[in-house]
């Protein structure tokens, strides 16, 4: 049976905001080519370079960071590891010394103002979001490699032949809703436990369960800063920051010194259902605040749907009975494998398929992962998915100035709250009755995908980013 093999890592990837299609993704392809570069023995020999960004990541790459995450991958700085306070630091040195140290080891002359084009005009036909580097080597030859960021993290280089992980063979092959469920019926086991074993296939289960608490360690730790943070967002909007204030409202004079006692508070302070509304909003803002501040962040499964599924997540710990290692990898596990159903079948990225790619795709993972945790069977799982993003079909991605913050930061809280409800709507249904499948859904936003103007494709050209009385120029 042919498979497209994608681990719950590749869907998890900690890196660095606001985007991972306009951040991450170009941060990684600069990163591949430089090994490219020194895989061929020709770094030394380069002599200038210059980068050309085609499609929505020019339109739309000033305030996605993606000329930043470029230097920055260039360089030979990893989004995992390296200090998000040096960004501007190293910015400020580049454009003032004109130089870039090729892969932290060779220097050659680099003016970005030059050497960085954005070709707002143009476009590939692969996908929205291509660039292209190219090399003069002293001896007069030249390369050209050309990648594309395709959401998530995700980069497809021009020529190559992208099934090399698919040779990986799982002992679930899974592509669809359907594949899934009939593995879980087939064998009895939960989502997460289909999922498990097929982890085992790239490395051991303690490897796997190590790295998925290492994920929500990062998610946890983004949760509790943008909390901690307040002040205006970068890109010139004037966006205040809400997730701190909120926060310091709801501990209401309340003392703590770290997450644990933190966590603790929320926890005393009930389960009103208002109260449990505050602080999910509170959750999911505090990310994707921090992902537009450039901070840490886990995609999930992009940036700009940062927020949804850790806000998720700690609902269930603190007002749930999820504060446990094995519930928190149960849930990250199914969350994963729904995601990546989503990529196989249609899109996860917004400059493809709009908004729906994101926050929708976002919000049927949390939903899938709340409803298998509460102990929902597999059928109410994909039902849980399935009616989250029936409720996102059609939204489209208009960032004003370009920039992840509005609408995108309150988006990630109306998915998280719509998680929660379609999660509570399958566990009270049947199945046996539904309508829709997983399959029809995710086939629908696919048609939808392809239906829908370019416009509201996270270019910025339509919906609120012209509607809204702000330019690009105050950015």
């Amino acid at each position: 049976m042919s498979h497209e093999a994608i681990s719950v890592f590749d869907m998890f990837k900690i890196g660095v905001g606001p985007s991972s299609s306009h951040t991450l993704g170009p941060w990684r392809a600069a990163q591949r080519f430089t090994a490219s570069l020194q895989q061929k023995n020709i770094m030394d020999s380069v002599k200038d370079i210059q980068i050309l960004l085609y499609g929505s990541l020019a339109k739309t790459g000033i305030g996605h960071g993606t000329d930043i995450a470029v230097q920055l991958g260039l360089s030979g700085d990893d989004p995992v590891t390296f200090n998000v306070n040096n960004i501007n630091p190293k910015m400020t040195d580049i454009k003032q010394m004109k130089k870039i140290l090729l892969a932290g080891k060779h220097e050659i002359d680099f003016d970005p103002s030059e050497d960085i084009e954005f070709l707002f005009s143009e476009s590939l036909p692969y996908h929205p979001n291509a660039l292209t580097f190219l090399v003069s080597l002293t001896n007069g030859d030249t390369i050209a490699e050309t990648y594309y960021s395709i959401g998530g993290g995700f980069v497809v280089k021009e020529g190559e032949d992208n099934n090399a992980k698919a040779e990986v063979t799982l002992p679930f092959p899974i592509n669809t809703a359907n594949d899934l469920l009939h593995w879980c019926m087939k064998t009895g086991m939960n989502i997460s436990d289909v999922v498990l074993e097929n982890e085992n296939s790239w490395r051991s289960e303690k490897e796997t369960r190590d790295g998925v608490l290492n994920i929500w360690r990062v998610m946890a730790e983004c949760i509790y800063r943008g909390c901690h943070a307040d002040g205006m967002l970068p890109g010139g909007l004037q966006v205040k920051r809400r997730g701190a204030g909120l926060n310091k409202k709801l501990v209401n004079g309340k003392n703590y010194h770290d997450y644990q006692s933190w966590l603790t508070i929320i926890q005393q302070g009930g389960n009103d259902f208002k109260y449990i509304l505050d602080w999910v909003s509170c959750f999911a803002l505090a990310v994707n605040e921090e992902n537009a501040s450039f901070g840490r962040v886990v995609t999930a499964p992009t940036n700009g749907a940062a927020g949804v599924i850790p806000a998720v997540l700690q609902y269930y710990i603190a007002f749930c009975d999820g504060n446990t290692e094995e519930k928190i990898t149960q849930f990250l596990l199914t969350a994963a494998e729904v995601g990546s159903i989503f990529k196989k079948g249609a899109t996860i990225s917004a400059a493809m398929g709009g908004c729906q790619a994101e926050i929708g795709v976002s919000s049927a993972m949390a939903a899938a992962a709340l409803t298998e945790c509460m102990g929902g069977t597999q059928r109410q799982v994909l039902m849980a998915a399935e009616i989250a993003m029936e409720h996102h079909l059609g939204m489209t991605c208009d960032p004003i100035g370009g920039l992840v913050q509005i609408p995108c930061i309150e988006r990630n809280t109306m998915g998280a709250i719509k998680a929660i409800t379609a999660s509570q709507l399958a566990l009270q249904s049947s199945p046996d009755y539904a309508k829709v499948s997983l399959d029809g859904v995710i086939k629908t936003m696919w048609d939808t995908a392809l239906d829908m103007n370019s416009k509201y494709k996270e270019t910025a050209d339509g919906g609120l980013a012209v509607n809204v009385p702000l330019s690009l120029s105050e950015c």
